[in-house]
């Protein structure tokens, strides 16, 4: 298969909504890369920041769950706590009510770390979002979560 030596200057537009789809994905590429460069700048990767989000929002989860919450397999989401927990960031508890299961938790350590990853994605998402109001941020969100609940419908519908 040949490709034209030259793209044409202007792209064949598509739906508006096929545009927005576009777009979505590559606002969501390049905020994954802005956001590991900015990880990289204390020591930690994007997926093990976002192992500590979640846990500050939900500790005391079993791993299932955050696995499940973060949408990783449950070997990668074993590997990210172990490098967590061998930083001293996280520990594992045993489960009361399942012995095959371990509880999440953060340690005093973590905090120190979780303030500078929390003024970092404030400034992160600062850049990201500059020229927008909070009024128009609000809307995005709500609108950006009524998109997420279509897609988990279908999904849900599907399996």
């Amino acid at each position: 298969m040949s490709f034209p030596a030259v793209l044409p200057s202007k792209p064949m537009p598509f739906s508006p909504a096929r545009e927005f789809g576009f777009a979505l994905h590559d606002v969501a590429r390049l905020l994954r890369t802005y956001s590991d460069q900015r990880a990289r700048e204390l020591n930690m990767t994007r997926a093990q920041w976002a192992v500590l989000a979640r846990l500050q929002r939900f500790e005391g989860v079993n791993q299932s769950e955050l696995a499940e919450m973060l949408d990783l397999a449950p070997i990668t989401l074993a590997r990210l706590v172990d490098k967590l927990c061998g930083l001293g960031l996280v520990e594992r508890r045993d489960d009361a009510t399942d012995r095959r299961a371990n509880r999440l938790f953060l340690t005093q350590k973590a905090t120190p770390t979780l303030a500078r990853l929390g003024d970092l994605g404030e400034e992160l998402m600062s850049r990201a979002l500059s020229g927008l109001d909070g009024a128009a941020i609000d809307q995005m969100t709500g609108r950006m979560n009524q998109i997420k609940g279509n897609l988990k419908k279908e999904l849900n519908c599907k399996g």
